[in-house]
């Protein structure tokens, strides 16, 4: 358990020295969540894990490309366990399982809204801005209901406008009439009734 933004910059810090001791070279997490929310200030609550969402790296224009995460690969996860045992940390304490957010395309422009940080020699982890978690965040409560995502949702006190973009959004991830129902209704709980009715 994560209680604020110290205890995980000083495990990120401890990856960091791993992945260097370990010859990795720079390795680029985009990381969303409450991890981001915590490091970033936007809330003051304690969080489970560190949720990688994909890796970054330059393509041959020397643009920032995303890649999927689809593992955390052998150098990050060996210097994983080994933050995980000196600190006593659980198994999925850095995790990909928010991954599959890559598959249907993340909000346009992501990569200039993020906050980026530098642990040591080996690791920079971009943080996912207040936008685009308004974003994520919606998503994860319309799919799994009240708790985290939706408090965390309220917290960040999203505009009309960030929470209609948030809500389209969303609906290219889950295109079911299932969903929209459950998003409208959620809109609505949200004091959002005038989204509701365009979207």
């Amino acid at each position: 358990m994560f209680q604020n933004r110290n205890d995980i910059e000083t495990i990120l810090s401890a990856l960091a020295e791993q992945l260097q001791e370990a010859g990795a070279g720079s390795i680029e997490i985009v990381v969303c969540g409450g991890a981001a929310l915590s490091v970033l200030g936007y809330i003051a609550r304690a969080t489970m894990d560190i949720d990688i969402v994909a890796f970054a790296g330059k393509n041959s224009s020397g643009e920032t490309v995303l890649h999927k995460a689809e593992s955390l690969g052998s150098l990050l996860f060996s210097a994983a366990e080994k933050v995980k045992k000196d600190f006593n940390l659980n198994d999925r304490w850095i995790n990909n399982e928010p991954s599959s957010m890559m598959d249907f395309g993340m909000p346009r422009g992501l990569m200039e809204r993020v906050e980026t940080r530098t642990y040591g020699e080996s690791l920079r982890v971009h943080y996912i801005g207040r936008y685009d978690q308004i974003h994520f965040k919606l998503y994860a409560a319309a799919d799994q209901g009240a708790g985290k995502h939706y408090d965390d949702l309220k917290a960040l006190s999203p505009s009309s406008g960030e929470i209609e973009s948030a809500a389209l959004w969303a609906m290219t991830h889950d295109v079911s009439e299932g969903f929209k129902v459950i998003l409208v209704d959620l809109l609505r709980e949200l004091g959002f009734s005038d989204v509701a009715d365009r979207i």
